[in-house]
């Protein structure tokens, strides 16, 4: 019965003490870890050649999961199971996150390339990032975030 008193009381103790810290609570879901991607505009259909903007938001995935950005590759895909393997993935830019940064942000145009009718296009984030390996040293590993891309297809394969 001094047992169950005791631990009752130090439980109790251990809630009161824990609840007075004042420790800001963090909303970061796991599938931010990448990067938070956004293109505008997503209200008008993008021909080639129309620009349009990118921008990405590192912030959970760097203070909350420790992924560091080496480089960053964007892509324009269909993704699966829409692709029947004849869209090609066009590689819009390769880029690097400047020392200190949480955000990426540029403005793209879309390359004159091969897209195909009424086919649902994305742009692509992988996002490259270092670990460590068994033995310490470096090695470079992906993980990706699509955003979806409005572009006007009508005139496609």
């Amino acid at each position: 019965m001094k047992f169950a008193s005791s631990a009752a009381v130090l439980s109790l103790a251990g809630l009161v003490a824990a609840s007075s810290l004042n420790i800001p609570r963090q909303n970061c879901p796991e599938a931010t870890r990448f990067g938070v991607l956004s293109v505008s505009p997503t209200d008008t259909p993008l021909n080639p050649g129309d620009n349009f903007n990118v921008n990405v938001d590192f912030n959970c995935g760097i203070n909350n999961f420790g992924i560091v950005p080496k480089f960053l590759d964007y892509t324009i895909v269909v993704p699966a199971p829409n692709n029947n393997g004849h869209e090609q993935p066009i590689v819009l830019a390769r880029r690097t996150l400047a020392a200190g940064a949480t955000t990426d942000t540029f403005t793209a145009q879309v390359p004159h390339g091969f897209y195909f009718k009424d086919a649902p296009y994305s742009l692509l984030l992988t996002n490259n990032y270092p670990i460590k390996g068994t033995d310490g040293s470096e090695v470079i590993v992906q993980g990706g975030v699509y955003a979806g891309l409005n572009l006007n297809t009508t005139n496609g394969l």
